[in-house]
């Protein structure tokens, strides 16, 4: 085990954990909402550090981003856990595991190690993901200090449930992030995730302003998160809080877990709501999980030359300049952009 960060001591051994929006209050011998921080004695320790569950090297495309190195490789690593419980987790298996079956496998990988192996799949960086890398702060804190000085990117894929002081801590080493935005009411928030919306609208409005590229993905469900003027609402936020040039993934829903009671989204679903984040002002908006679809490609915002084609997570053809778009030379909002 490794001492937590970000906590305070409070009376009668009692901790308050300050690394996620929760603050749990935790008792001596208990632990927190994620069930992967527990107080021992008045001292607060992480219980997933280098517990690494699943490491694979992915496109960057699959996180999805879309304005950070296209067509590149990056190694994406998780630990046990998660300070939500979404009832559409397409990796519960390994999110939940430590609330839902008491477990947190012994699969040890130092920062070191795992350094390593994404210089030697030749990734342009480290993304912690596939769970929520705030859960396993310390061990992504530490990787991605040293990925950065080994001239990797360090990416979050995240639900945005942080403290600014863990933003704070980790954004010198922090490229990109992926944010879900998974709807734009307290009440979805409160009965489908267990948590709040204003705090992860605090975390994007922080990356934003501490220079992190931001890119937005809502999970479009039937009859949950798809009413027009609450997507209106949510496309506005983008627009006038982080700006236009905010790429919005707008995915489909499958049934999974323990929502399986509602259809996949509609393609007519997704499209409008493509067109509600056009009519806001967004600059790029994306449909996911829908392969074939126009809405996968980058366009010129200024004169609508196409610019990246794609299928799926793959890339078929990327014409951006160096001095951006090729028939306008508009520049093209992200990092690592030209082909």
């Amino acid at each position: 085990m490794k001492e937590a960060l970000l906590y305070e001591t409070l009376t009668d051994k009692c901790v308050q954990c300050q690394l996620c929006a929760h603050r749990c209050t935790i008792a001596e011998g208990k632990s927190g909402l994620c069930h992967v921080r527990e107080n021992r004695a008045g001292t607060l320790y992480t219980l997933v550090y280098g517990n690494v569950i699943a490491r694979h090297a992915d496109p960057v495309e699959k996180k999805p981003l879309s304005h950070f190195y296209p067509g590149s490789s990056i190694y994406s690593v998780a630990t046990p856990g998660c300070n939500f419980r979404c009832k559409w987790c397409q990796n519960w298996e390994i999110s939940q595991m430590p609330r839902e079956r008491n477990l947190i496998p012994d699969t040890k990988m130092s920062p070191e190690e795992t350094v390593e192996a994404a210089k030697g799949l030749d990734c342009a960086g480290i993304a912690y993901t596939y769970t929520e890398p705030t859960i396993f702060f310390e061990y992504a804190y530490e990787t991605a200090k040293l990925a950065r000085d080994r001239g990797l990117k360090n990416v979050f894929v995240t639900n945005g449930y942080m403290t600014d002081e863990a933003l704070r801590m980790v954004s010198p080493s922090l490229d990109a992030a992926n944010v879900d935005l998974k709807a734009f009411t307290d009440t979805f928030y409160k009965k489908q995730c267990g948590a709040k919306l204003e705090p992860v609208k605090n975390t994007l409005r922080l990356m934003k302003q501490l220079g992190i590229l931001v890119e937005v993905t809502t999970l479009l469900i039937p009859g949950l998160n798809d009413d027009e003027n609450e997507l209106k609402a949510l496309a506005g936020f983008v627009v006038n809080e982080l700006g236009a040039e905010t790429p919005w993934h707008i995915s489909r829903f499958h049934p999974t877990y323990r929502l399986i009671d509602r259809p996949p989204t509609p393609l007519k679903t997704l499209k409008q709501a493509a067109r509600i984040g056009r009519q806001a002002g967004l600059r790029y908006v994306y449909l996911g999980n829908v392969p074939g679809e126009d809405y996968e490609n980058t366009y010129c915002h200024n004169c609508g030359e196409l610019l990246i084609r794609r299928y799926g997570f793959h890339i078929d053809q990327n014409r951006i300049r160096d001095d951006g778009c090729p028939q306008c030379r508009t520049p093209v909002y992200g990092i690592g952009m030209s082909g």
